[in-house]
Formats: structure tokens, C-alpha cells, sequence
């Protein structure tokens, strides 16, 4: 029984874990009765073993033999046979796609020998010749790690000598030619022969596409996408067809929708006379899918109920790769297709729409992150109309880009670390160029289409780009494109600024103004409003059918959610705001911001005091302001909860800074000065030495200083109590929280709790009205957390910080270490995610789990939520569901983020969630 390898007609899709997303397709369409040509997968388990041991699995040499016996009974043909030769494609193919980033050789299994067999088994010496240079061009630098510009380079020489705009105006002999040049390349290259034994050629492909794996862009392509480092890929091995046997034959990447914005219909690209790669690579413009139709319209409608049939079993987008071999129709492989996020929204509620799958499924299908790249803004089409044009060229995926022009990778990655913008120019973009992807805004190339290498990667990783921009004449070499517009030829040199809309196409010199989109304009203003903003045209019409899907996807987080979703908002401003993205009140309003600028001063005077009268003088001061603080936020958020956390900071925010008040103390005497400024600043610089801390974020700051300032706490608990007390005369319904910053132990609570009490007594006696404001804690330490019970006695709501839980967790002080090391760490797989980005589960996670299951034995009723950031991100709502969380608050921006995703964690949770 085989271990290590599995045929196609014995797989399923069902088997991604074992066989890799290619490999299980290819089963899966063979399962079907569609036509895929023969072929054979080795699982993962041996690419496991080898990341394990560095060598081949015993076994696998014998299996690999036995299957390639089957094949060759089965297509009655042999590999190597000098008369009928059998060739195979070697791929690879992990359970997620990583577009271009593994490797791929085709043709294996010809030689000096079998090339003349090809060429009379087909008719076709050209063809032959053709199928051999590129098995050794690809041979060399995939298996032997030859650079491929060394062979593009001959082959631009081979062009350029015989007068060939392209490599299919070449004659076989020139092709014969190019490919005993190639193998002469390998031979100065490596110090070996081509290798000729078919076998032999099979063997170190095999091994190639197992050490693909860990190639450094594709590692960095799974550290993006955050695919695990040891799941390993398959090695799909299949009979060759071929689309490079003349007119009648070609090559295509379709989709059963569009990619890019999700209108429904066939689009993809063709090209007659190639093999599969020419259409990812870009090397040649490829023709709309439709010319197959002109070519050969029984294929195109065969292709096209392939398509069907498959968009139908899966239910959702399909990518295929198909050949067409004198017409014969081949399918290559299929998958869920990647997609931008315009197209996301759009084909999920439209297949709900066409009853193909659940609105439950449909909101799994998208994510908070793609809705996040939607509230992006794009060009002000009044301002684009008068704009210079540069070129219109192919939209491969959505967004409005600004930036300097470069023409390679390296510089794009080192700008970019500079803080500039880029957008990265190339004639066509390959895996090599993933690092200036990764650091650009956007991509630009002059050949390819919408299943090139560029558009396919950056749709992927929600990247603006437009591809197959003819009109430029790109030269890496000079830095420099030039294109011949109406008014003439125009030169862009490196760091000139471009602008690329990704949603037309259109390519800008110089900047081009930004506004709302038209999914923001919905978010905060309604269906009408965005449906109007669209404009007309068919662009408007694609941009309506988005919003109207964001409408209806968001419309049923909202009713399938259970967290309630509020704002981290400070000022009115922001409340409002929050409150028009759909927040359901603040989670979190810091103070710390109200005793900065003009007020700091009078914080200076509170905590410089030397006697109770000055402090109290200078609490009078800041109360009526604190007051109208707070009145702002409660009238914006009228009717819904504000938490209100009391001040947070440490003390040395507050206070001149040490080494700025010693120099001019040391300057002043070195004059002689005996000023009253002098004087103060003498007695501020024996406050600040004496208050100095090693390390502030750990010191006098949160409760600790509202314990240790007298009447600072009190101040802000008393113009909240006279805040809420104004609003209730005027017919309003507040509804304030006071929160407790940095609590560790259940005491510092009761201490604030005595004074909060005091203090809501007394505006109850003044203004007549009942004041009981709940009091709770920010969860911020794990000894809070690890002491849960205990505070939630004295707490009417829990709130986790989780900022500052994963600091102190961690031992890291944020600010320091994400520009310090966090880059290495995530380079050496010490992290795969900042834990200030997406909860750290393990760590951080385990101490909110603890923390919300003791808090409710002690109280069951107990309200909790979450006001750190990672309230806002998408994987670690899914966590704050799970434990039991009452409700998230971030950012306003990231407001409608966490309602969708909300909504996708309450589906999940009962196991509604879509298979794949």
C-alpha cells in the first residue's frame, strides 16, 4: 500500500492536508470525469520528512517507479522512449496557495534522443526543439540554481539575430541552436552536463520542488500570510500536454468570475502557441479569454461548461488552468481562486443571492480585513480627469497607490524602510520581486494580464495593481520608463511620483487627490448616500453592487453577533464619528490627553504643591474643563455607555523633562541669574530629581498616582458625576463608566471606590439627583488577572487592557522593541505575528480566560469586555467570542471591522462556519 504517493483518480478534494490544495483538485476534477491528464501526487508526508531529515524517504524512490509504470501503461507511451517519448511536468502544490512562489519544470523526460522522437511523434521539429530549450531553461534554474536572466538573455540574443518579435517567431533551428546554447550555459554554470537519463532529470526535480519549500521569498511569503512553516508541499507529477504545438493549441488561467471586482461572466487570459507558464510569467501579453471562442469555439464552449460545472461543485470563484492541444482540451488545476476584496463582498452575496450557498456562508467568506481595505479612500475622478494621463492599462486589483517610481526590488524594500512610498515598476514581476512588493503601495508592469505573476500576488495581499501597460517602455537598467502620450513622449525617472488606480487601470504622473470610498460614504452615511457617490457608468455600477453586498453581509454580522462592539474615543469628535460607524458606545475614553498642552501646567501645580491650599486651587482650576470634557463625550454618546478611565500616564509625562530643566538651571548659574524663573525652576528640578523614575511605565502612574496625588482622582470622578448631572437636567440619558487604570491589588479599588462614593453623595445632595456611576477595573497585569476573583467583588465591570497585559506579560516595552528586534524575531520564527497586533492566545489569552472564569464563579453577571487594540483585529475577536467577552472596543475606524467579524465569530462558534 503506497505511502508516499497516490494517483489522481484516488484522491479527493478532501485531502489538502495530504496532498496539497493542487494535488487534491486534480483528484477532485478527475473524480468528476473531467478531462485531466494522468498523473500522480507525492504527499506531504514526504516533503515532512525530508524538511526533518535532509534526505529522500527510502520508499519513495520504489513508489515513484510504480507510478510512473502506470502512467506509462496507461498513455502506452515511455519516458525516454527514443520513438514515443512520455514527458511529465514536475509542480508543486501545498494545501495553501502561494501563487509563484514554488517551482515548476515541464518537459521532463527529453534528451539529445527523445527530442527527435518528440519531433516525429507530433510532425513538428520546431515544436520538439521548442519543448527541449525550455526544459533545460527551466531545468537549470529551478533544479541547478542558475540565474534565469542568463537564459533570457540568450534568448533576447537568439531573438534579436534572427529579427523574432517573440520566442514563437523562432525556427527550430534557431531553437536548436538556443537549446545546445543553453545546455553549454549549464555545462560553464554548474561544471556538469544536462543531465540526459530521464529518470535522473525526474529525481533532482523532485527534490527541487521539496527544497522550494524553503526558499527564502517563499518563507516570506508565509510569514505574510501567516501559513504555518511545517506543513510542507506535495509534488504533483503529470502527463505532459502540450500548447505550444501551433495555432491550434494554447495555454489559459480563466476564472469563473471576475477577480478583481466580482462581476459575473468568464475572464482570464489566453495564448496560442505557449506552454502554462508563458501566461503566469507575463513574458508575452496575453489575448482575452474570449479570442479562444474566434480560435476554436468548440473548446471555448467546452472550456466554458467546465467552469460552470466546477464553479457549481465547489460553490464559490474557481481559478482552472487549462491547455489546448490541437484541439484537445486539458484541465491542469483548479481552485477557490484568490480575489480582492471589492470581489469577496461581492461573489459571497451574490452566490447567496443565487441560492448556492447560506448567508451564514457567505459572511464567512469575507473577512474584517478585506472590509478594512474597502474604507481605504480612492482618486477624486474630478481631479484624476485633470491629471496626466500616462497610460490605461489592465486592473488586476483595486486601490488608489501614490508614490515614487523604482524599478527593482532591493530599492523598493530600502525607500520604503526610509519612509517613503513607492510603487514598484517592472516589465513583469516574478517571485524573486516579492520583497518590493511586500514594501510597495502599489504595483506597475508593462506586460501580463490578470493571472500574471503581479496581479495574481497582489490580489493575494490586497495590493494595488495594474498590469499590461503596453505603452511603457520600461528599462530597469536606465531607471527610467518613457511613454508616448497625445502631447508627446514622456520620461519617468526613478523617485518620480506616479499614481496607479487599481480599479481603471489609469496610470498618473504626479499625485492625484484621495476621497472617501464609496463603502466609507455607506458606513457613516447610509445605502443612498454610497449608491449616489458611485457616480455612473460601468464603474458606478460595480462599485453600487459592492456596497449594496457590504449592506447586506454587515446587516447579518450585526443580527448574528453577541459581542457588542464600542469605541477607544476621547474626545466629542471622535465619538461622533464612532458613533456613525455603527459603535455602540465608548469602551474606552482616556483622560490623560485633557491635562496635557495649556493644562499641563496646572497638573504641574497639583503635583509641586506644598501645602493643600495651592492644590486645591489649582484643582478648582482644571474641574470646569474636565467637566465640559466630559460633557461633550456623554452628549455625542447619548443614551449609551462611556467608560471613563481615569487618568493613566506616569508622573514624568507631566513634569519639565530632567536633562532639558538641568541644563538651564546649570546655564542660569553659570550666569549668575537670580530670577524668580530661576527659582522656580530651581524647586521644579528638586521635585522632578526626587520623583525620577528608571523605569516610568512600571512606576508612579494609573491608580498608584491617584492614590498618591490627593484630589487628582477625586477631580475626575467629580466632574464626571456634575457632567452626568448636567446632561440629566437638560432631558439627556447619560451613561458613564468610571473605569480604574493599572489595578493590581483588590484594595487599590476599595481605596477609589471610598472616594467615588463620597463624591457621588455629594452631587446627589447638590443637584438632587440619584448619581450612582458603576465603578470597574482596567484589567492590565496579570496579577490582576491572576487575582480576578478577589477584585471582581469590589468592580461593577472588568475592561482587559490588553496592551498593557501583553507588555508586562511579555517583559516587552512596546515602543522599544517592535523597531528594536520584533523584525529578526519574526524572521527566525520566534514570533510569526507581533503580539500587539493579534492577541498572543497562549500567553496573554490565558490570562483573560483565567481571568473572565474566576470573575464570574464570584459573580456570574459580571459585565467584560476588552479596550486594547487587539479589540479590533479580526482573529482575536474570534477569541474574546469564545471566552466569553460581553464586548470589544477599538479604534472608530475599526469599528465596522469588528461588527463583521463579531457576527463571523458568533457563526463560527456554531459550527456554521464554511468547510473550506
Amino acid at each position: 500500500m503506497s505511502t508516499y504517493v497516490q494517483d489522481f483518480a484516488d484522491g479527493s478534494m478532501a485531502q489538502k492536508d495530504l496532498l496539497g490544495g493542487k494535488g487534491a483538485n486534480l483528484a477532485e476534477m478527475t473524480r468528476l470525469g473531467l478531462p485531466v491528464p494522468p498523473g500522480f501526487t507525492i504527499t506531504t508526508d514526504a516533503c515532512r520528512y525530508y524538511l526533518r531529515t535532509g534526505k529522500v524517504p527510502t520508499d519513495l524512490r520504489v513508489e515513484v517507479t510504480q507510478a510512473i509504470r502506470r502512467l506509462e501503461d496507461t498513455m502506452n507511451r515511455r519516458l525516454g522512449d527514443f520513438h514515443e517519448p512520455l514527458l511529465v511536468s514536475v509542480r508543486s502544490g501545498a494545501k495553501f496557495s502561494m501563487p509563484g512562489m514554488m517551482e515548476t519544470v515541464l518537459n521532463i523526460g527529453l534528451n539529445d534522443a527523445s527530442v527527435q522522437g518528440l519531433a516525429e511523434q507530433a510532425g513538428d521539429e520546431r515544436f520538439a526543439w521548442d519543448s527541449y530549450r525550455r526544459l533545460v531553461q527551466m531545468f537549470g534554474k529551478t533544479v541547478l540554481g542558475i540565474e534565469g536572466d542568463v537564459f533570457a538573455e540568450e534568448l533576447d540574443a537568439a531573438k534579436a539575430a534572427a529579427g523574432a518579435a517573440s520566442d514563437t517567431d523562432l525556427d527550430a533551428d534557431a531553437l536548436r541552436a538556443l537549446t545546445v546554447r543553453f545546455k553549454e550555459i549549464v555545462r560553464e554554470q554548474t561544471g556538469r552536463d544536462f543531465p540526459q537519463h530521464p529518470r535522473e532529470q525526474l529525481d533532482l526535480a523532485i527534490v527541487a520542488v521539496l527544497e522550494s519549500w524553503n526558499t527564502e521569498r517563499a518563507r516570506l511569503y508565509r510569514r505574510r500570510e501567516r501559513i504555518p512553516h511545517d506543513i510542507g508541499t506535495a509534488v504533483n507529477v503529470c502527463t505532459m500536454v502540450f500548447g505550444n504545438l501551433g495555432d491550434r493549441s494554447g495555454t489559459g488561467v480563466a476564472f469563473t468570475r471576475d477577480p478583481a471586482t466580482g462581476q459575473p461572466g468568464d475572464y482570464g487570459d489566453y495564448l496560442r502557441n505557449a506552454q502554462g507558464e508563458d501566461v503566469v510569467a507575463g513574458i508575452r501579453n496575453t489575448l482575452p479569454l474570449a479570442a479562444l471562442e474566434e480560435v476554436d469555439p468548440d473548446v471555448y464552449n467546452e472550456l466554458r461548461g467546465v467552469m460552470r460545472r466546477l464553479e457549481m461543485h465547489y460553490r464559490d470563484l474557481c481559478d482552472v488552468e487549462f491547455t489546448v492541444e490541437e484541439g484537445k482540451l486539458w484541465m491542469l488545476q483548479t481552485r477557490v481562486g484568490k480575489r480582492t476584496a471589492p470581489a469577496a463582498f461581492r461573489i459571497a452575496a451574490e452566490l447567496e443571492a443565487e441560492h448556492l450557498i447560506t448567508l451564514d456562508e457567505a459572511l464567512m467568506r469575507v473577512s474584517g480585513d478585506q472590509l478594512s481595505q474597502l474604507m481605504f479612500p480612492q482618486f477624486d475622478r474630478k481631479a484624476a480627469a485633470k491629471a496626466t494621463l500616462l497610460t490605461r492599462a489592465m486592473a488586476a486589483s483595486p486601490g488608489a497607490a501614490v508614490g515614487r517610481c523604482v524599478f527593482d526590488s532591493q530599492t523598493a524594500h530600502d525607500w520604503a524602510e526610509r519612509g517613503e512610498d513607492v510603487i514598484l515598476v517592472r516589465r513583469e514581476t516574478n517571485p524573486d520581486d516579492l520583497q518590493g512588493m511586500i514594501a510597495a503601495v502599489g504595483v506597475l508592469t508593462a506586460r501580463g494580464g490578470k493571472t500574471s505573476h503581479a496581479a495574481v500576488v497582489a490580489r493575494g495581499m490586497g495590493l494595488t495593481c495594474v498590469v499590461g501597460a503596453e505603452a511603457l517602455d520600461v528599462d530597469p537598467a536606465a531607471r527610467r520608463m518613457t511613454v508616448d502620450t497625445a502631447s508627446g513622449v514622456v520620461e519617468v525617472v526613478e523617485g518620480d511620483v506616479v499614481a496607479i488606480d487599481g480599479a481603471t487601470g489609469e496610470v498618473f504622473l504626479g499625485a492625484v487627490p484621495v476621497v472617501p470610498s464609496p463603502v466609507t460614504t455607506y458606513l457613516t452615511d447610509g445605502v443612498d448616500a454610497a449608491l449616489a457617490d458611485a457616480g455612473e457608468g460601468d464603474a458606478a455600477e460595480s462599485l453600487q453592487a459592492l456596497v449594496l453586498a457590504v449592506d447586506r453581509l454587515l446587516r447579518h454580522a450585526d443580527e448574528a453577533r453577541r459581542l457588542r462592539v464600542k469605541a477607544n474615543a476621547d474626545t466629542g469628535e471622535d465619538a461622533h464619528r464612532a458613533r456613525a460607524l455603527g459603535a455602540e458606545g465608548i469602551g474606552l475614553a482616556r483622560t490623560e490627553h485633557m491635562f496635557l498642552g495649556e493644562r499641563r501646567v496646572l497638573v504641574e501645580r497639583i503635583i509641586l504643591a506644598r501645602d493643600d491650599a495651592e492644590r486645591d486651587a489649582a484643582l478648582a482650576e482644571l474641574l470646569p474643563l474636565q467637566r465640559q470634557d466630559f460633557t461633550e463625550l456623554l452628549q455625542e454618546m447619548d443614551g449609551l455607555t462611556s467608560t471613563i478611565r481615569l487618568i493613566d500616564p506616569p508622573l514624568h509625562e507631566f513634569l519639565p523633562d530632567l536633562t532639558e530643566l538641568s541644563v538651564r538651571v546649570a546655564l542660569a548659574e553659570e550666569r549668575g541669574e537670580s530670577s524668580p524663573e530661576h527659582s522656580h525652576d530651581l524647586e521644579v528640578l528638586a521635585a522632578v530629581r526626587r520623583m525620577h523614575e528608571a523605569n516610568p511605565m512600571l512606576g508612579l502612574r494609573g491608580v498608584r498616582l491617584g492614590l498618591v496625588v490627593p484630589g487628582l482622582f477625586g477631580l475626575q470622578i467629580r466632574a464626571v458625576c456634575e457632567a452626568w448631572a448636567d446632561l440629566r437636567a437638560k432631558g439627556k440619558d447619560p451613561r458613564p463608566e468610571i473605569m480604574v487604570p493599572l489595578v493590581a491589588s483588590v484594595m487599590e479599588l476599595h481605596l477609589v471606590r471610598d472616594v467615588a462614593t463620597a463624591i457621588m453623595a455629594e452631587v446627589s445632595a447638590e443637584r438632587g439627583a440619584a448619581c450612582e456611576i458603576p465603578v470597574g477595573v482596567m484589567i492590565e497585569l496579570p496579577r490582576a488577572a491572576l487575582t480576578a476573583e478577589r477584585i471582581a467583588e469590589a468592580a461593577d465591570f472588568f475592561s482587559f487592557g490588553t496592551n498593557d497585559l501583553t507588555q508586562t506579560t511579555w517583559g516587552f516595552s512596546r515602543d522599544d522593541v517592535e523597531g528594536a528586534f520584533f523584525a529578526q524575531y519574526t524572521a527566525n520564527g520566534v514570533l510569526t505575528v507581533s503580539p500587539f497586533e493579534s492577541l498572543d492566545l497562549r500567553g496573554v489569552g490565558r490570562l483573560v480566560d483565567i481571568a473572565v472564569t474566576d470573575a464570574r464563579a464570584v459573580k456570574p453577571d459580571l459585565p467584560i469586555g476588552v479596550c486594547g487594540e487587539h479589540g479590533g483585529d479580526p482573529e482575536s475577536i474570534h477569541f474574546f467570542h469564545s471566552v466569553g467577552l460581553d464586548y470589544v472596543s477599538c479604534s472608530p475606524f475599526r469599528v465596522p471591522v469588528a461588527r463583521l467579524e463579531a457576527g463571523r465569530a458568533a457563526i463560527s462558534a456554531v459550527g456554521h462556519s464554511d468547510s473550506r
